[in-house]
């Protein structure tokens, strides 16, 4: 099968193919199932019906922890009060082109939001005590920041245990930042390449990215953002929620795109039927 790149050559200035949305969940592996939470308590010989007033003081070090690093920085926490009302990714840019691109702290918001939780109860058969799943809501933390490797990154902390984070970044933006280093000039329009000096560099550049480096940066801002993993004398788990993979194909003229455009359009209305539509949507 000729790809498209192949078949339209000689009209493409360059294509590139790298990472794009990627979000990753962070657990804990002992307090992210109510059997190990359960476990953890005994071991620690403190009591199931305590679990609050052992959650609580955790749950100020999420606050206090979240307060000083804004004070640090220069940045005032942001309440959300509707959260859905808000797109923060517009409001992030908005201060970016005040603020600048270099690396460091970018904002912080805070909303009400959804989480899982757990709670004590008494088995009356079994005479048993133990923590069953739960879900409630608690004030959630967005570090918005941006890293000199991945770029422009979020970490989502909710402020109660078992404090299951999530972990954003964008592998156009990690390579931007690498063409930046390699002095590689380049456009962006939106979240996609428009021009690159160099596309041979600049896949060899997407190519080579390292999971391990991902693990160290996602250890480190757990680490400064959540300080409570200490607590449980564990390092984070980090699994991936979704991960998106995008190629940039770049023509040198519009009318070029524009023909095999709607070619494209037409052989996808034909092509793609309704039951494979269904599986698209997990059913």
């Amino acid at each position: 099968m000729t790809l498209l790149t192949e078949r339209y050559s000689e009209k493409i200035a360059g294509s590139i193919s790298c990472l794009d949305r990627v979000v990753i969940m962070g657990t804990l592996p002992t307090a992210c199932y109510a059997k190990g939470m359960t476990r953890f308590l005994y071991a620690n010989k403190i009591r199931l019906f305590d679990y609050f007033n052992f959650t609580k003081p955790l749950k100020d070090r999420i606050h206090e922890n979240a307060k000083q690093i804004a004070a640090e920085a220069g940045v005032e926490i942001e309440f959300i009060r509707k959260i859905k009302s808000v797109r923060k990714e517009d409001c992030i840019q908005e201060i970016l082109e005040e603020r600048g691109d270099h690396p460091g702290l970018v904002h912080v918001f805070s909303a009400m939001e959804t989480c899982t939780s757990y709670k004590p109860w008494h088995d009356k058969q079994t005479h048993r005590n133990f923590l069953k799943p739960d879900s409630g809501r608690c004030l959630h933390y967005y570090f918005y920041f941006i890293d000199e490797e991945l770029g422009l990154c979020y970490l989502r902390v909710p402020s109660w245990c078992p404090f299951r984070l999530q972990f954003y970044f964008n592998g156009h933006n990690c390579l931007a930042s690498q063409l930046d280093k390699q002095a590689i000039g380049y456009e962006m329009m939106d979240n996609a390449f428009t021009h690159i000096d160099d596309w041979d560099k600049a896949q060899q550049l997407a190519d080579s990215f390292k999971s391990k480096n991902l693990h160290r940066c996602l250890d480190h801002y757990a680490a400064k953002f959540c300080a409570v993993e200490k607590t449980f004398g564990e390092t984070y788990h980090w699994s991936i929620m979704q991960a998106e993979y995008a190629s940039d194909v770049v023509f040198h003229r519009a009318q070029d795109l524009e023909v095999l455009y709607e070619e494209i359009l037409r052989t996808r209305l034909h092509a793609v039927k309704s039951e494979q539509i269904a599986t698209f949507l997990g059913k």
